[in-house]
């Protein structure tokens, strides 16, 4: 009996100290947001772009992460077809605070700033939305861990302010070995599945996790897009001059070449 006792004590013990090692929602959340963002210094993917209406858009995007914190730059130029060609959109993001953007209308000749509020609107169109480019910030939702798998974590996202978003709340499935997000679903106000974000191919680029297909679906007006990345590469050097609003009109050698 004392025997048993002590085992069962022991196993007790166990499943304690396994619990406690098991990250927090906050962490695993900031930890996909590491893997999402920030592989590498800075970063380079020419993107195909698929639209279901069969529309079509390919562009180069640019990453810099700057150094000593948690800011980064992203510069977008359109390379095709012809109603977005030379179409240029940057971003400032700073965690914490609003993030800065520009979108260049060549057509127009003019830079517009993009409010804060417009950065869940559509990119270009497309079922993506601006804030899926360079994400979204770790401090406007409260999370919480609400399942775990063998192979994925799954958090519950809640906005803070419940106003400046269309929809109610997301769940996220999260990889435990790479923290890559896998899939999100967005709730609207009613509670009913309005949204669907996968990636649905994943591969290791220079020993880093990197979604090299993913797909958006709008379940409302039933449209969806697709993300084909390639030619993606990490530590190329970028300098950080290019992320400014003159090479919006401007584009440098590292998104025409």
């Amino acid at each position: 009996m004392k025997t048993r006792i002590i085992l069962l004590l022991a196993a007790t013990l166990v499943a304690a100290s396994v619990r406690a090692a098991d990250p927090t929602a906050d962490e695993i959340v900031a930890k996909a947001n590491q893997a999402s963002y920030y592989g590498g210094d800075d970063g380079r993917a020419a993107v195909s772009m698929k639209l279901s209406d069969g529309r079509t858009r390919d562009f180069v995007i640019l990453r810099k992460n700057i150094p000593g914190g948690v800011d980064q730059k992203f510069y977008v130029y359109f390379k095709g077809p012809a109603d977005v060609r030379k179409m240029a959109y940057l971003v400032h993001k700073h965690p914490g605070k609003d993030d800065d953007r520009w979108l260049f209308l060549p057509a127009l000749n003019l830079v517009k700033r993009i409010a804060p509020g417009d950065k869940r609107t559509s990119f270009v169109g497309a079922d993506f939305l601006y804030e899926d480019v360079s994400g979204r910030g770790l401090n406007e939702d409260t999370h919480e861990l609400v399942e775990t798998t063998d192979t994925q974590y799954v958090v519950n996202n809640v906005p803070k302010n419940p106003g400046s978003v269309e929809f109610a709340s997301y769940k996220v499935w999260i990889d435990k070995d790479t923290f890559i997000p896998r899939k999100a679903e967005y709730l609207d106000k009613n509670g009913k599945l309005s949204r669907v974000v996968e990636a649905t191919k994943i591969e290791m680029i220079q020993g880093i996790p990197t979604v090299v297909e993913s797909v958006a679906k709008n379940l409302v007006s039933g449209s969806s897009t697709i993300n084909i990345f390639s030619g993606i590469k990490y530590d190329i050097g970028l300098k950080e001059n290019i992320f400014t609003e003159r090479f919006l009109r401007r584009p440098p050698r590292e998104v025409t070449r």
